[in-house]
């Protein structure tokens, strides 16, 4: 079981988001399901959002549409860029982000190995 947590910085502009574990397809529609409550009461186009996935585990192929589902909202939203921190050497996780990224068109985007 995934967990996440959600939280708009308004002084810094910047909309945090950290996830671990495995993520299943319920985890999945509870994160889209508090992902959008959260953006709700900000300008998304006006926020970076960083992604915190030092402690996620590489997403299974039956949850992959649902991690597209969660790019395109971030693509749909405008922010100004996404930006995905993963810890050194995780070389299948980070192949599995762009590979994500390309086949959703995501274009503003960055990993970073923190």
């Amino acid at each position: 079981m995934g967990k996440y947590t959600l939280q708009a910085n308004r002084i810094q502009k910047v909309f945090h988001v950290s996830v671990e574990g495995s993520m299943s397809s319920e985890d999945g529609a509870n994160f889209i399901k508090d992902y959008k409550q959260k953006i709700a009461g900000i300008n998304p186009k006006e926020y970076v959002i960083e992604l915190d996935c030092t402690k996620l585990n590489v997403t299974s192929a039956d949850v992959v549409p649902m991690l597209e589902n969660c790019y395109k909202l971030y693509i749909a939203d405008g922010f100004t860029k996404v930006i995905f921190k993963i810890a050194p050497k995780s070389t299948i996780l980070k192949m599995q982000l762009n590979r994500v990224a390309k086949n959703t068109g995501l274009a503003n985007y960055e990993i970073k190995e923190v």
